[in-house]
């Protein structure tokens, strides 16, 4: 799977990163608590946050993030944007729920970090 079938399972606008959209995704971790995304431990996965805030970007950044999917409806800020496209991470949006957008990659076969 990758971040463009993500996008299409999912519904959601990509806000940034359409030169990564063939990147693979393998797995998923959705949280709003940016301190449990730092004790994460695996490669080609989307986080899957509510929260949007620019500490988002620059935690994504720090756990070697590539891809971000904003979830409930919210908006990507502009400094989020911006620190995306620095960071060379995709950012996207959905109107889903995060129990919603992570049922759909599940049963997608993308698997939960454990």
């Amino acid at each position: 799977m990758t971040i463009r079938d993500v996008l299409e399972m999912t519904g959601a606008k990509l806000v940034y990163g359409e030169e990564y959209l063939d990147k693979p995704v393998r797995k998923a971790f959705a949280s709003d608590l940016m301190s449990d995304v730092l004790q994460v431990e695996a490669n080609d996965f989307v986080l899957i946050t509510g929260l949007a805030h620019p500490q988002v970007i620059r935690t994504a950044e720090m756990a070697d993030i590539g891809f971000v999917l904003l979830v409930r409806n919210k908006k990507a800020t502009p400094e989020m944007i911006s620190l995306a496209k620095q960071a060379g991470i995709a950012l996207a949006e959905s109107k889903n729920s995060m129990y919603h957008t992570s049922g759909l990659l599940f049963k997608a076969g993308v698997r939960p970090v454990s």
